[in-house]
């Protein structure tokens, strides 16, 4: 019987080379006044570019639940 079964409409995996990422200056003008309002101190500012204090606890990714 045409039309009954579920065909999936979700996105294919690409099976080509992984791109590589391309690398971001972060003292870019635009980069760095983003920083200026997100950030609220140099603490702050070094976690939130990737330098994490030692013995931090790494992060976890995604939403929250509370």
């Amino acid at each position: 019987m045409p039309g009954k079964g579920k065909k999936g409409k979700g996105r294919a995996k690409s099976r080509g080379k992984k791109q590589k990422k391309q690398e971001v200056d972060i003292l870019t003008p635009a980069a760095m006044l983003n920083l200026y309002y997100i950030a609220h101190n140099a603490a702050d500012c070094l976690h939130l570019r990737g330098f994490r204090w030692p013995g931090d606890p790494k992060a976890k990714k995604g939403k929250n639940k509370t």
